[in-house]
């Protein structure tokens, strides 16, 4: 079973770069504009990191997707802030390993909307849905998602590349508490953001070059990123570089992301 898809579609804004198409342009896609390009090679003439961190970043995806489905056993995935379709997306993997998998895609941009079919040719057995909100809302994120997941079995929640767009006072330990705390036991939280520990004057000038493109980022440190999995069980090699977390083949050196998975006990 598929799902229906979205039904409206709101304006693109291609005259301002967005982080979601910026990120597509490092990935080498093509669902970008040229604002988001220069954006793109203004921050990797600054960082030249910052391509490499999104693949790395993508790679954790999914090797994080495939072993919480191989090895803990998990069924239901929940992807906040999904950005713009690259193959393979996480319902691939989930149901290459588990085909009766099933996924919630959420996010609120048009221009992920606008790609949001590509996220729905799921496996004839699993699931996968697409729900537009806003990461900020996780009580109607919950609400919708729970037409197609079962809250009272466990669930991987995704927060993939998200939390470095919302600082603290914004509320972001806010939002990790309320989508953890609606999950059953034996549920996974996997996670990525930005840090500055790694390479900290690249990583600020990067800030500044998203800034200037009107978008706000915020680079956490390894304690910073910590306290977002408390009272959970990491799992090895714990709160690392993504490129680090139980890479398939020698990593090539850190990435300014921190990643980490975790269960509710």
């Amino acid at each position: 079973m598929t799902g229906n898809g979205p039904k409206t579609q709101e304006t693109i804004d291609t005259t301002r770069p967005h982080p979601a198409r910026v990120y597509d342009w490092f990935l080498g896609g093509k669902d970008n504009y040229p604002v988001d390009e220069e954006l793109g090679r203004r921050i990797a003439a600054i960082d030249g990191g910052a391509p490499k961190a999104a693949r790395a970043n993508r790679a954790f995806m999914r090797r994080t997707t495939r072993a919480l489905a191989a090895e803990s056993g998990i069924r239901q995935f929940l992807d906040i802030g999904t950005g713009i379709p690259t193959e393979p997306n996480l319902h691939q993997i989930a149901q290459s390993v588990a085909p009766d998998a099933r996924v919630v895609y959420v996010d609120n941009d048009p221009i992920v909307l606008a790609h949001a079919n590509a996220l729905l040719r799921g496996t004839p057995e699993g699931v996968t849905e697409y729900v537009q909100a806003d990461a900020r809302d996780p009580h109607a994120i919950l609400q919708q998602a729970a037409r197609v997941l079962d809250f009272d079995r466990p669930v991987a929640l995704s927060l993939i590349a998200l939390l470095h767009f919302v600082a603290d006072e914004d509320g972001a330990h806010d939002l990790v508490d309320a989508l953890v705390g609606a999950l059953a036991p034996g549920s996974a939280l996997v996670l990525s953001t930005m840090t500055a520990d790694f390479e900290p004057e690249n990583v600020q000038k990067g800030i500044a070059a998203y800034a200037a493109g009107g978008v706000t980022l915020v680079a956490r440190s390894h304690s910073e990123v910590s306290s977002f999995f408390k009272g959970l069980r990491l799992l090895e090699p714990g709160i690392v570089s993504v490129a680090e977390w139980r890479p398939e083949g020698a990593p090539d050196g850190p990435v300014s992301l921190y990643g980490g998975v975790a269960l509710k006990p």
